[in-house]
């Protein structure tokens, strides 16, 4: 009897056989060398949670990859063992094989079981979903309210009265003395998304809608983030630099921002300058005049790594190119230039570069 395949047929049945084939072999060695080239002392590894939020999450990851790439093996092999089992053999006539309608246990395997997996990981997430939004706070819990800005971040610690931007310092947490941070989020204009992938999941930061979130780091160091929800031209930009610190360290950099800014004869005229012009009414420097709340606090601006939440090292040089041109840096990000001539934008650097 002729063999109801047509050629093509049997080309395209031997064509996913070899797909299948290379799949199995291709999945079976990427999943070392993805594990490998992941470096665990990247700042954004996900793979190496520091912080019990991070940790939840990452736990739960787990458990659904391993869920998932279960049943993967599992159909897959038996995709697989059909393909070659049941494959065009020399002395097949090319008969129809007996059919086989209705048979209540596979129906019912097949409805109960992927129900019982739903049910598993919707329990499994829920669970973690409530350990970390229902953390009660300590009375030694370190309180920070997070602003987000089109488009940079603003820190405040209300109950150490240190207002800064951009560089959010926190203490580790000791597992036996925890030390917990809890960050209360807010927005001054549109949505924004708070994400340090070491420290925790993501949370949005919605206008008039409240969030909040926690982290306790047990390492000391500096992990970066991003906003992860798109906020306008320069979101791409708006990163995050989140610095743990030891109790000292911390205790000593609180210090530090509480104090007024550093006032120098030498620099007078730049800040006659700063005074004179519209920075103020953005930029507020503790124990001067201005006292502007649309951008960042420059108290102790030289007290930070980077400039333009991030974007480019806090350094003189940046700082004079910023202040000309903020655009040339940071395209869109709303800072208008003063149009100041080189002698003023000389003396405005020498002095806001005197704010440590």
């Amino acid at each position: 009897m002729k063999s109801l395949l047509k050629p093509c047929d049997r080309v395209n049945d031997s064509r996913a056989q070899w797909v299948l084939g290379f799949l199995a072999v291709s999945l079976s060695q990427a999943a070392p060398a993805f594990a490998q080239s992941v470096s665990p002392l990247s700042p954004t590894n996900i793979f190496a949670p520091i912080s019990t939020p991070a940790d939840s999450i990452f736990g739960l990851s787990k458990f659904v990859l391993e869920v998932t790439a279960s049943i993967f093996v599992v159909v897959f092999s038996l995709l697989l063992y059909s393909l070659l089992k049941f494959r065009k053999k020399k002395d097949d006539d090319g008969r129809e094989p007996p059919q086989v309608y209705g048979s209540n246990q596979v129906e019912l395997a097949w409805t109960v079981i992927p129900v019982l997996i739903v049910v598993a990981l919707f329990l499994a997430t829920a669970r973690v979903i409530a350990t970390v939004q229902n953390a009660a706070a300590p009375r030694n819990a370190v309180e920070v309210t997070v602003i987000g800005h089109q488009f940079w971040w603003e820190y405040r610690y209300p109950g150490l009265q240190v207002v800064t931007a951009n560089e959010l310092h926190v203490p580790v947490s000791d597992p036996k003395h925890p030390t917990p941070t809890f960050l209360k989020l807010l927005s001054a204009d549109t949505d924004h998304s708070f994400w340090v992938p070491r420290l925790a999941g993501k949370v949005d930061l919605i206008p008039g809608h409240p969030n909040s979130m926690w982290i306790d780091p047990r390492e000391t160091g500096l992990y970066l983030g991003q906003c992860a929800q798109y906020c306008g031209t320069q979101h791409a930009k708006m990163l995050l630099r989140v610095y743990v610190q030891s109790p000292d360290d911390f205790e000593r950099w609180i210090e530090e921002q509480r104090q007024p800014a550093h006032l120098s004869a030498a620099v007078e005229k730049g800040r006659h300058v700063f005074e004179t012009t519209a920075c103020i009414n953005c930029h507020a420097v503790a124990g001067t005049v201005a006292n502007g709340r649309f951008g960042p606090d420059l108290t102790h601006l030289m007290s930070r790594d980077t400039i333009a939440s991030g974007a480019v090292p806090n350094t003189p040089e940046n700082l004079r190119k910023w202040i000309q041109n903020p655009d040339a840096t940071k395209p869109g990000s709303l800072m208008p230039s003063m149009k100041l001539n080189d002698q003023d934008l000389d003396s405005v650097t020498a002095y806001l570069a005197t704010l440590q």
